[in-house]
């Protein structure tokens, strides 16, 4: 971890557009987005959505591209 880095663990968070984050766990999450698995750190978090998120469209954007074909 960066010395600079005020904070020890993050959590993974999502929005309701399938948007993908990392926000530090000592931190309320802010409105609109929920976190997803447990406190950990965050080269872990980072890892974990470069595993999962693998569409980056926005899920409105995804669901319109789908009506249109």
């Amino acid at each position: 971890m960066s010395t600079d880095d005020p904070f020890d663990l993050y959590v993974v968070v999502v929005n309701d557009e399938d948007q993908y984050s990392i926000w530090p766990s000592a931190k309320p999450i802010p409105s609109g987005w929920c976190a997803i698995g447990d406190a950990r750190a965050r080269e872990e978090c980072l890892s974990h959505i470069e595993r999962t998120w693998v569409d980056m469209r926005p899920r409105s954007l995804r669901q319109r591209m789908d009506q249109a074909t």
